[in-house]
């Protein structure tokens, strides 16, 4: 992919008192969440949507970003400043950023729901809601692959 680089995209950034991005994320998504006096995310439990599996090591998450880094490069990132790919990567308004389990986010990788999608079907809708959310405010364009599985995806919303 011409001039990607995950470095582009800023991320874990200071979000005060000691906490970075991710750090933010664990506690927002987790119970009982845990932290050291510099923000260090010690003990908690989480539920990882995604493979509807439960986690209590932090070690055991990873923070996914809806719309990966590389899949936002492709459909428009790329003519994005610095600062604009950095509030995308640290982005915890928009339904962006999720804790979820190490495998389920590394089995995603760069890809958009055409060619993977949450093995939990009943994430589905809350899924592709999310990726349409960000999409949009981010004015990232969307492949047809992507709609046809988006428009499958949001089939199951009740």
């Amino acid at each position: 992919m011409t001039g990607y680089s995950r470095q582009k995209f800023t991320h874990w950034t200071g979000q005060g008192s000691g906490c970075d991005t991710r750090d933010v994320v664990l506690k927002r998504d987790g119970k009982d969440v845990q932290a050291t006096a510099d923000c260090k995310i010690t003990a908690g439990s989480w539920h990882s949507a995604y493979d509807d599996k439960d986690f209590t090591d932090p070690k055991a998450l990873d923070i996914d970003h809806m719309v990966p880094l590389a899949a936002a490069w492709r459909t428009g990132a790329a003519q994005w400043t610095d600062q604009q790919r950095k509030e995308f990567a640290n982005d915890l308004t928009r339904p962006q950023l999720f804790a979820v389990s190490a495998g389920s986010n590394r089995a995603k990788g760069d890809q958009d729901p055409s060619t993977w999608k949450p093995p939990n079907h009943d994430y589905w809708c809350t899924y592709a809601q999310s990726w349409v959310t960000v999409k949009a405010y981010y004015k990232l364009s969307v492949t047809q692959a992507e709609k046809t599985a988006l428009t499958d995806m949001l089939a199951t919303c009740k």
